[in-house]
């Protein structure tokens, strides 16, 4: 496992050479908030870090439950039957392996490890909007139907799940990479997840951590490079991109200014 810090926010990376697969620890004044689970093996290595910090765990929050980011969860669970587990509300199915789709929602299969042995279930449930702790919770699908990103209104990091990956170059979930394919693989609708990175663009992050590969610090500009390479996969006429674009960043302007600390 290799520890990064950054402020209130530390990466915990587990495999970072061969396949990192990231969770993160944000310091709160009241305790620690685990961001995602990582893998069936790191809980000792999850625990420990907190430990480190000198502040007791008091929540795990999931960006969206896939595999590789709920792997420790019922290891952590059964070690703080206490704490509670945040679960997007669309999402928390999937803890269940329902992968039924809502109406409404494109027909593309969900994709990805949904776990089939899960124990542990939500405790409490989010949506688009609310806060958790210092954490702005900000919907983003695209990579699961249920996909969130979680903004820190105190130092505009952006911990983005799987909506970016960072591993061989960034990319929006759903674009190849073909040195690190597995998040694009793993990805239930492209367009989606393209309208996600757009809206997180908006947020105009100061750093952003991404479910696999190393913190982006100052990232603007390599966010709209991975926004611009996803719409050329897809398609997109540059111009029809950036009016889409324009758009959003006005919404979410809105949106920081109302929420930012």
């Amino acid at each position: 496992m290799r520890k990064t810090t950054y402020g209130q926010l530390t990466q915990l990376s587990f495999m970072p050479r061969l396949f990192p697969v990231n969770c993160y620890l944000v310091k709160e004044e009241e305790g620690i908030t685990l961001i995602d689970a990582a893998l069936p093996y790191s809980a000792k290595g999850i625990l420990q870090a907190v430990q480190e910090t000198g502040k007791p765990l008091v929540r795990i929050v999931l960006t969206h439950v896939h595999d590789d980011h709920i792997g420790a969860l019922d290891a952590l669970k059964a070690a703080l039957p206490e704490v509670p587990v945040y679960v997007s509300a669309r999402d928390a199915r999937l803890m269940n392996g329902d992968v039924s789709l809502d109406p409404g929602e494109p027909s593309t299969p969900i994709r990805g490890g949904v776990p089939k042995k899960l124990i542990t279930r939500a405790d409490l449930t989010f949506t688009d909007g609310d806060r958790i702790g210092s954490l702005l919770a900000v919907a983003a699908p695209g990579h699961t139907p249920g996909s969130f990103a979680l903004l820190d209104t105190r130092s505009g990091a952006l911990i983005a799940g799987d909506a970016f990956q960072t591993r061989a170059g960034i990319a929006v979930s759903g674009t190849l990479r073909p040195l690190f394919p597995f998040p694009a693989l793993a990805t239930w609708h492209k367009e989606t997840a393209l309208a996600s990175a757009r809206k997180l663009a908006g947020l105009k992050p100061s750093l952003l951590a991404a479910g696999h590969g190393p913190v982006l610090e100052q990232p603007a500009d390599a966010i709209a490079k991975a926004i611009a390479a996803a719409e050329r996969a897809l398609g997109l006429k540059p111009a029809t991109a950036a009016a889409a674009a324009a758009g959003t960043d006005r919404e979410e302007d809105g949106h920081v200014a109302e929420n930012r600390d």
